[in-house]
């Protein structure tokens, strides 16, 4: 069973994943992308994977987005990969890829949609907010 994430370790909802990951008893292969950028080719996989438009991943709070005017739709899909391979702050994180699927996940919470294997126990959010009850079902599931 292999599970990667696109991981950044200042990012709450980043931690929050990887933590909903462990809980359910994986031990992902975790990519500090800003330390490791996927280039390219794997960056078009993701997206591809995960079936949204490049401007899905784009993040902008704390990134040179609104600098570099990336909200301007003269950019093409080809011409913001490039900006994001430039600039990999720019990935909106964390991408989680799994057997089963891969997706941003934003909420954290996310990630429960695409794991192989069920909650091992209850889970609480950085935040406080209870996700999974004591014998791992989703709290407030769909």
């Amino acid at each position: 069973m292999s599970i990667t994430i696109y991981h950044n370790a200042h990012c709450g909802t980043s931690r929050n994943t990887l933590a909903l990951i462990r809980n359910s008893g994986a031990e992902p292969t975790v990519i500090e992308y800003l330390k490791t950028p996927p280039d390219r080719t794997t960056l078009q996989r993701l997206i591809a994977q995960m079936g949204v438009p490049v401007r899905d991943v784009l993040r902008q709070k704390g990134t040179p987005y609104d600098e570099l005017g990336l909200d301007d739709p003269k950019w093409t899909d080809e011409q913001l990969l490039d900006f994001i391979v430039a600039h990999p702050i720019l990935m909106n994180r964390p991408i989680v890829e799994t057997p089963l699927g891969t997706r941003l996940c934003r909420p954290s919470e996310a990630v429960l949609d695409i794991l192989p294997q069920p909650q091992r126990g209850a889970f609480t959010k950085e935040d406080g907010e209870a996700v999974v009850d004591a014998e791992g079902r989703r709290i407030g599931s769909r």
